[in-house]
């Protein structure tokens, strides 16, 4: 049988860790076994529906550079199936389970519903069998269900969870399940007043009309699953091979959250993350290749990827190795790659992003040094706005003096419109210099580092100095040496 699998998000909140990690998953697991990748949304959540959060689904896929194999025709394109405009196929199954008994209807208000909550937790119910719903409308005579419907009383839809005996599952990952049925969660909602199904009604519906073979997700799901195995057999069908992912934990061992730092896809992106490497970090959340390797372009976590290397434990998301992870793939660009990839991040701070010549001489000055890409802005803004004037602490290096930085200032100022070319050549002028004066090549550049671009520390001075163009570079020199000759 051909693998079929899918990533069915909700809209209502935006993609993260977790939920990109699920899709990953099941997209790698298809293309290692030749098999399809479908993409569902679960929109029937009317109530917490957010607009954002389904464009949010696209942009993501779009920014990560995979994409889903299977939908309906959306103009000439594949678009997700929306579970919002499949509901008639849900109310047919759910009218065949009213008919056998295996479902009924609930007229309970909501008021009912939250007085039984605050009365089991006020007893503080030990048996799990004595909480939640208390199977009331289930024992209705039918002259009273036949009166609730001539009233036009709202109702939802129950499933009719067996009251004895037991369900098993095998999960790929965990092995063989059992849950006692007096345990599960008493008769969820399949269908609700609004005429939605629920998650577990359209879920498990479209797992089957879709032929999927394999659900893969997160461990959090893990309890619904027996109620599913239920309602699949309850329809005459054959659950699919379950694989639940080992949670996403943050480094102090608890489930990542906002609390622990950024978690959502659009927030790394913003931050200067590029795609190829969150997706690295995060397919090592929970999977590893050879316990070594740790670098993987997509195509080749398509090839390698397999079940059988999930780790049951938890898998931790650390944000300082996604740090390293994007060092490494910043530095593997070409300079003209990473100018495209700065260009955004410099105009959204203001600074000037058209000119393709400098972008490419500003990716070489930070390729060696930023983490994100958001950090070049801050990192270079000194070239096109000229820093706050030095004190004349600032510009004398340790054991010199006013008149000998001066000179050194001097003779520097002459010096750069000789620099340039090879860097090499550049360093052995700038270096005789420094020999010549009885200094240290640091000492000699740092009243020009600072004079230039106002920090003792900063992208390579030389190369610095060349974008922003030698001229300016020793106008700025000139003020530095008018306030060490100020009395």
């Amino acid at each position: 049988m051909a693998v079929r699998v899918r990533y069915p998000p909700s809209p209502t909140g935006f993609q993260h860790i977790g939920s990109v990690r699920t899709a990953l998953y099941n997209y790698l697991y298809s293309r290692g076994q030749g098999g399809t990748f479908v993409l569902r949304i679960e929109d029937t959540d009317r109530k917490r529906f957010v607009p954002e959060a389904l464009q949010d689904i696209y942009d993501t896929f779009a920014w990560l550079g995979f994409h889903w194999d299977e939908g309906p025709d959306k103009g000439g394109a594949k678009g997700p199936y929306l579970q919002s405009e499949r509901l008639a196929i849900y109310t047919s199954y759910v009218d065949e389970l009213l008919a056998r008994g295996q479902a009924y209807r609930c007229y309970c208000t909501a008021e009912r519903l939250e007085g039984l909550r605050k009365e089991q937790e006020s007893a503080g119910a030990a048996n799990p069998s004595a909480q939640g719903y208390d199977r009331h409308c289930r024992w209705l005579p039918e002259s009273e269900r036949q009166e609730q419907e001539s009233a036009g009383t709202p109702s939802v839809i129950r499933l009719a969870i067996p009251l004895e005996g037991s369900t098993s599952f095998v999960d790929m990952l965990l092995g063989e399940i059992t849950v006692e049925n007096k345990s599960i969660s008493p008769d969820p909602v399949l269908i609700k007043s609004d005429g939605f199904p629920t998650y577990h009604m359209a879920n498990v519906v479209d797992d089957h009309l879709m032929e999927i073979t394999h659900i893969m997700r997160g461990q959090e799901w893990l309890p619904s699953v027996p109620m599913h195995v239920i309602l699949y057999h309850a329809l005459g069908w054959s659950p699919p091979a379950y694989c639940h992912l080992p949670m996403v934990m943050g480094k102090d061992g608890h489930k990542l959250s906002k609390r622990l730092g950024s978690t959502s896809i659009r927030d790394f992106r913003a931050q200067g993350y590029l795609p190829d490497a969150l997706l690295n970090c995060i397919a090592m959340v929970g999977w590893s290749y050879d316990g070594s390797r740790e670098l993987f372009t997509l195509k080749e976590l398509e090839e390698l990827f397999d079940i059988g290397k999930l780790n049951k434990a938890p898998g931790v998301f650390d944000y300082q190795k996604l740090d390293w992870f994007n060092g490494m793939y910043i530095r593997a660009k070409s300079r003209e790659e990473l100018a495209d990839l700065i260009a955004p991040f410099m105009k959204e701070a203001g600074l000037p992003s058209d000119d393709r010549s400098m972008l490419q001489g500003i990716a070489g000055l930070v390729q060696e040094r930023v983490k994100t890409l958001s950090e070049v802005p801050g990192m270079v803004r000194f070239i096109f706005e000229e820093p706050l004037a030095p004190t004349r602490d600032d510009l004398l290096p340790r054991k010199s003096d006013p008149e000998k930085t001066v000179d050194a200032l001097r003779r520097l100022q002459a010096l750069l419109p000789e620099l340039g070319g090879s860097p090499v050549a550049s360093e052995a002028r700038l270096r005789a210099l420094a020999e010549q004066l009885g200094m240290k090549l640091g000492d000699l550049l740092m009243p020009l580092r600072v004079a230039v671009t106002g920090s003792k520390v900063s992208p390579p001075l030389v190369e610095s100095i060349l974008v922003m163009g030698v001229d300016e570079a020793r106008r700025r020199a000139a003020r530095a040496i008018a306030i060490l000759e100020q009395r």
